[in-house]
């Protein structure tokens, strides 16, 4: 029987419950502790030279729903609740905002990368907002696929002109319904919407990644 099936989900609202389990609320007891994971960032290739340019990486906007540290996953569209026991390791915004940053920096190529502008003044920005950042459950309720959506914009500091605007999505699916599974799944969705956004990010500054 899996984790899913075993504790059930905490929903946001009272739940009527899958077969056989019981309905939870969406907090967990503040004296329980809470079992924290995080996305890393994925292994991209060394650019090969530095650009002379700062990107500030701005914390990714989202709505309510994924705007929080527990781990989102959809039984169905119209239902939004979290898995028990278990979270990540900051708001998922800004756990995402962590790991943009050390993937663009990790490339080394441009000579800063951080959340604001070097100095109070910048070169370029990042600015994001997620639409899909859930695992989704299967019609058996014994499988799910893990949803990432990014909108992501590359904006100029000095007069706010947007450069470049593109939407990345992944989809992977999850071994089972156990919490580990399903943050390998958004951790494997995560590197393919990151490789993605590096590779056209960079391409937006003038710099193309050698290929993977």
């Amino acid at each position: 029987m899996t984790l899913f099936r075993r504790d059930m989900l905490m929903g946001m609202t009272a739940l009527s419950g899958l077969s056989g389990c019981g309905a939870l609320s969406a907090l967990s007891d503040a004296a329980t502790p809470l079992d924290a994971y995080e996305l890393r960032a994925p292994d991209l290739p060394q650019a090969g030279r530095m650009l002379s340019r700062g990107l500030s990486i701005e914390p990714p906007t989202t709505s309510g729903a994924l705007d929080t540290d527990r781990i989102l996953i959809r039984p169905n569209l119209v239902q939004s609740l979290y898995l028990p026991g278990v979270r990540w390791s900051d708001d998922a915004p800004l756990m995402f905002q962590t790991v943009i940053l050390r993937a663009f920096e990790d490339t080394g190529a441009l000579s800063y990368v951080g959340r604001r502008p070097l100095g109070g003044a910048g070169d370029i920005a990042l600015i994001s907002e997620i639409t899909d950042f859930q695992a989704e459950l299967g019609a058996d309720e014994e499988s799910a696929v893990t949803r990432i959506r990014l909108v992501a914009r590359i904006v100029r500091e000095s007069d706010a002109r947007v450069l470049a605007r593109r939407s990345f999505q992944a989809v992977s699916p999850a071994a089972s319904t156990e919490a580990l599974d399903i943050v390998q799944a958004f951790n494997m969705a995560s590197d393919a919407v990151l490789d993605d956004l590096v590779r056209w990010g960079l391409g937006v500054i003038g710099l193309t990644l050698p290929a993977a």
